[in-house]
């Protein structure tokens, strides 16, 4: 029963190291088998999603072998297997970037159906329909996609929506395809853009990423190379809300302020301060919230993954704010749990309606998914008295070392795994 002991009412206060982005590292990791040669990948985030991934490659025959915590070397000229149905690997939704790598490198691949969080239907038909349109055969057996190509071929793909995983896959399926690929209406996130850098590290022919044009000429091989991952926005993200709940000042260190720009906006109409230098964000609370109105959207719009994170600094926000979720239909799922702790929302479909509060109190609660665990943990850190959070393992897919690097801003949180821990934890903290 591995849980987060929190006691709140501290202001966070100090700097923090912002890691690798995960989801960046995740289409990098599967990348990197693309090539015989060997591949360094430096700033690897080492949460759950990258090691279940690193731990999927293994098992095909990738050869993987960590440097340090932060930088993992690959060489995928061993692989003896392109069919990928492990436990562990149905547990992250990015499974299925290995479809795209290997189907690339191979013309084949089966992958389990890929899990993650329960945040709503996430399709993969934008993913099914580029592949086909390469010249894949395509279908869905046994609980896995399986692909297979004569030879793929580069073609004009028009995404019917915005979606950042069928980017991703379509990329590393067309690098090696005969001719010239063009993806339109294709995503722009930065984690595009680094795979798009770190593809072309390794000899790829693209460009327009970070445009909703993406085009590829196909090359005949990839080379082995070494690449830094760039920081994590929705890391950052989480932090500069953590000081904008918790009434504090942080400064969130090694991030790129542009891939932050709608967050920082946000914050700024909320009444916060926020200041950029070059590679750090420092984020000031010394004055009362007040209430805005939020839509999620593809970047360079506000991210979904800071939905819930936003929804709870607007919940202490003088007046009403209004919470516009049109990425996924079931982000609300963590609306319960803040009502224990005393917020005022109402949701009707994809929309929240915050009346804001003077206060949150401390309540037993627990993380429906990985962003609205990590949100909650911020209103506990905010909140009255004692809170527990359940269901970390949601939270621990995408933060590396979430309860120190928050001591290490004062809050009072601690990672406890029995009832005796936890009342040891309450006597301590008083």
């Amino acid at each position: 029963m591995e849980q987060y002991a929190i006691k709140g009412g501290n202001p966070l206060v100090g700097e923090v190291e912002i890691g690798g982005a995960k989801n960046a590292a995740l289409a990098i990791l599967a990348a990197s088998l693309m090539t015989d040669e060997t591949v360094l990948v430096e700033n690897m985030p080492d949460v759950r999603d990258t090691n279940v991934l690193l731990q999927a490659m293994q098992s095909i025959g990738v050869m993987v072998e960590r440097i340090d915590r932060h930088t993992v070397k690959l060489n995928g000229s061993q692989i003896h297997k392109l069919v990928i149905e492990d436990d562990y690997i149905k547990k992250i939704r990015a499974s299925y970037y290995l479809l795209g790598a290997l189907l690339g490198k191979y013309k084949q691949a089966d992958v389990s159906l890929p899990g993650g969080c329960n945040i709503g239907l996430r399709p993969i038909d934008q993913h099914i329909k580029g592949f086909r349109a390469l010249g894949a055969k395509v279908s869905i057996e046994h609980g896995l996609i399986i692909t297979k190509a004569d030879k793929l071929m580069g073609n004009h793909i028009y995404m019917d929506v915005v979606s950042v995983g069928a980017t991703i896959n379509l990329m590393m399926a067309s690098v090696m395809a005969e001719g010239q690929t063009i993806i339109e209406n294709a995503a722009k996130e930065p984690h595009v853009v680094d795979l798009a850098n770190f593809l072309n590290s390794m000899g790829a022919n693209i460009k327009g990423a970070g445009t909703d044009v993406i085009r590829i000429k196909g090359v005949a091989k990839l080379h082995g190379t070494e690449y830094a991952i760039i920081p994590d926005q929705i890391e950052a993200g989480t932090f500069m809300f953590a000081a904008a709940v918790t009434k504090g000042d942080v400064t969130v260190k090694n991030v790129i302020p542009k891939h932050l720009e709608s967050i920082s906006a946000k914050l700024l109409e909320i009444g916060c301060e926020v200041k950029e230098s070059d590679d750090e964000v420092r984020v000031v609370a010394s004055k009362a919230l007040t209430h805005t109105h939020v839509k999620t959207l593809p970047y360079p719009g506000f991210p979904t993954d800071m939905q819930p994170q936003i929804a709870v600094a607007l919940a202490l926000a003088s007046g009403t704010s209004i919470v516009t979720e049109s990425i996924f239909e079931n982000r609300f799922k963590y609306v319960d749990e803040l009502t224990k702790m005393g917020a005022n929302i109402k949701v009707e479909g994809n929309t929240a309606i915050i009346d804001g509060v003077n206060r949150y109190t401390g309540a037993g609660i627990a993380a429906p998914d990985l962003r609205a665990g990590a949100a909650l943990v911020l209103a506990a850190l905010a909140a009255e008295g004692f809170s527990t959070v359940d269901d970390i393992h949601f939270i621990e897919r995408g933060y590396e070392d979430f309860p120190e690097k928050l001591q290490s801003l004062g809050g009072i949180i601690e990672k406890v795994d029995s009832e005796q821990a936890l009342q040891k934890f309450k006597l301590k903290v008083g």
